[in-house]
């Protein structure tokens, strides 16, 4: 399938999935290239780092964090809804695909061993309700760094005001990127370095 062809399916899955359950789904469309390439930036060029994946969808960030890891390290994909992690399964069968709820972060890394070098999300703010900020955190590596993007017109509303409190208090440093003018809509994302419970 093309590009264009994959972004059309992709649209019409994540609208599908967003009318079904809007508070699971964090979006009614794919995020852009162009966010997806600032969510991943902290992902190390050179050596295995361990890279997790929550709320990947269709794959919008999984397709730029293969491409950035190159057959390196180990990427984990931890999705809730099931029609959306199979078809993520079936696209990256080299990505293992885990259905579940993202707040059991720390139980799913421990069972195989690991710490996460970065966590890379897509979860919506209705995730954020909870538990899961420190969860995050316990799952990291202490060097480890957490990317969540949010979007420019809902950056000042109370959820999102929580969200980045909750970040502030369980990193030791929290920054926002530019404003990603090309994602619909316009995007920033909270990079959370060096989880203070680590």
């Amino acid at each position: 399938m093309s590009g264009t062809g994959a972004r059309t399916a992709d649209s019409k899955i994540f609208f599908r999935e967003f009318l079904r359950s809007p508070l699971v789904t964090a979006s009614a469309i794919p995020s852009s290239r162009q966010l997806a390439e600032q969510m991943i930036a902290p992902i190390p060029e050179h050596g295995d780092p361990v890279v997790v994946e929550l709320g990947p969808g269709t794959g919008a960030f999984t397709r730029a964090i293969q491409r950035r890891l190159a057959g390196r390290g180990r990427h984990i994909a931890i999705e809730l809804n099931p029609r959306l992690a199979g078809v993520l399964a079936e696209r990256f069968p080299e990505v293992e695909v885990l259905i579940g709820d993202a707040c059991t972060i720390p139980e799913l890394l421990a069972e195989r061993g690991l710490s996460a070098d970065v966590v890379i999300s897509g979860l919506p703010w209705a995730a954020y309700q909870g538990p899961l900020i420190p969860a995050i955190a316990e799952a990291m590596a202490p060097t480890g760094t957490f990317t969540q993007f949010t979007y420019v017109w809902t950056r000042w509303a109370a959820p999102s005001r929580r969200q980045l409190a909750g970040l502030r208090g369980a990193f030791e440093e929290v920054v926002l990127s530019r404003t990603i003018w090309q994602n619909v809509p316009p995007a920033l994302v909270y990079v959370s370095r060096r989880p203070r419970t680590a």
